[in-house]
């Protein structure tokens, strides 16, 4: 069993992921996820900007899988909880679903934009969860931030809420038809730019992600059934 914590932050960091803090279980939320061990620490795992971009450009994924990503994320992050005798936890992974959102808040104080995706202070709304370790023993506790400023409040014409061609994000989420807009001509320019609400937002702007990582999402949203479970607070197939 390994137990080097620099060592699995370089690990995570060679393949474009980022550790997205961490925070130590109560026994009843251990018990929920079947650990037995005393004591253990999940430590979200995602990536931040376009940490991933050299993923997508190389063409490392296995598009043959009807979700590449997800299995890359899944095959890589469950290598490396075996070996530091933990488990792999994944937001896919369900019904039920993990309360991933909730998680994130948790390790990284982040808040809820308009759109419904969570913001970051830095990385604005370009940043993503692929999985999390759960491993025993405590780990990076002394990194995990309170609640982070909200970068919303500062704010006041929240482009975001007013750039959809279609007005899917008024008041929530209207996945249908952001979808129908999506797989028409008039959508082209959401399926190759990516989404104009996400992209209004001038938090993070910097940060966007590149071409390849881009037409990656919107593909694979475009071919979906998704839709938005705000009592879940995430995306859902079905």
């Amino acid at each position: 069993m390994k137990s080097d914590e620099d060592g699995l932050e370089e690990r995570i960091e060679a393949l474009g992921l980022r550790l997205r803090g961490s925070f130590s279980l109560a026994r009843e939320e251990l018990e929920a996820l079947g650990w037995r061990e005393d004591d253990a620490t999940l430590i979200l795992v995602g990536h931040t900007g376009n940490s991933l971009e050299p993923l997508f450009a190389g063409n490392q994924l296995d598009h043959d899988l009807p979700n590449p990503l997800d299995a890359w994320s899944h095959a890589v992050l469950t290598e490396i909880a075996e070996e530091y005798a933990g488990a792999a936890l994944f937001p896919c992974d369900g019904p039920p679903y993990l309360p991933f959102q909730q998680w994130a808040r948790r390790a990284e104080g982040l808040q809820h934009s308009p759109l419904g995706l969570l913001i970051h202070p830095e990385y604005g709304l370009w940043h993503g969860y692929r999985g999390a370790l759960l491993l025993p023993g405590k780990w990076w506790l002394e990194k995990r931030p309170g609640l982070q400023p909200h970068p919303c409040t500062s704010c006041q014409q929240r482009p975001c809420l007013t750039a959809c061609p279609v007005h899917a994000f008024q008041p929530h989420y209207d996945v249908p038809t952001c979808l129908r807009h999506l797989r028409t001509s008039a959508g082209a320019g959401c399926y190759t730019d990516g989404c104009l609400a996400r992209r209004a937002c001038p938090i993070g702007a910097m940060h966007g992600y590149g071409p390849a990582q881009t037409l990656f999402h919107m593909q694979k949203f475009a071919e979906s059934d998704f839709y938005y479970d705000p009592k879940a607070e995430q995306m859902k197939s079905g």
